[in-house]
């Protein structure tokens, strides 16, 4: 079978694909979830069961071929047991994050208000801030996660810059040659463009692998 794909979708053709890819999600109940669409920013609306569910509805629309942006305003409003409270979320969230091996042993504190958890502490690396909040993510109760984990300062080598041209050019999801790299200190800038939200993921995921970086802004747009 041979699947023909418009290279450009109009704003109504971007909404009917992205809420057919919303029901088509198995881990999304769509039908709490409104969708608008304008220039290609999509903006979800409405109410879902879980945080997870609420990610999971944001994923869906970045998938979608022509999507430049994704706005989501989804809400968690699932009700939760009277013993699924702050102080239970946060008791879950420090033994997760204990037994979580990509976390290192003391380096993160979770503080919870009002079913939102902080993440707050200081690792080496990103995956390290990603596994972290990962973690607490698929917590029951948990309505937003803000992760506020800082990233220790080192020092970038004179090699850093070349290290990530590289491993763009090593990508099987990446044409690198719209993209190009600034670096100042251990604050790193992607710009350019690229052809989907996956490629723009997989090159920021490049620059954060990189020894001593400790920001990386992500200014790759997505070509029409």
């Amino acid at each position: 079978m041979t699947v023909t794909q418009t290279m450009h979708k109009t704003d109504q053709e971007l909404k009917t694909a992205v809420t057919e890819e919303l029901h088509y999600t198995p881990n999304v109940d769509a039908s709490g979830i409104d969708v608008q669409v304008q220039g290609g920013t999509v903006t979800l609306s409405g109410e879902v069961n879980s945080l997870p569910e609420r990610l999971a509805a944001k994923q869906a629309a970045m998938r979608v071929g022509g999507v430049t942006n994704v706005t989501n305003k989804t809400a968690v409003r699932a009700p939760m047991p009277a013993d699924v409270n702050d102080e239970a979320i946060a008791l879950a969230a420090d033994q997760v994050l204990t037994w979580t091996v990509d976390v290192p042993a003391n380096a993160v504190k979770a503080d919870v208000q009002d079913r939102r958890l902080t993440l707050t502490g200081q690792v080496t690396w990103e995956y390290q801030r990603h596994a972290a909040a990962r973690a607490v993510t698929y917590l029951k109760g948990v309505k937003l996660v803000s992760n506020e984990i800082q990233l220790a300062s080192t020092t970038p080598t004179a090699g850093t810059k070349a290290a990530v041209e590289a491993a763009l050019r090593r990508s099987a999801e990446l044409n690198p040659v719209n993209i190009t790299i600034d670096l100042d200190g251990s604050e790193l800038a992607l710009h350019g463009s690229v052809g989907s939200w996956a490629q723009r993921r997989e090159a920021e995921r490049a620059a954060w692998s990189a020894a001593g970086v400790t920001s990386v802004r992500n200014e790759l747009h997505i070509a029409s």
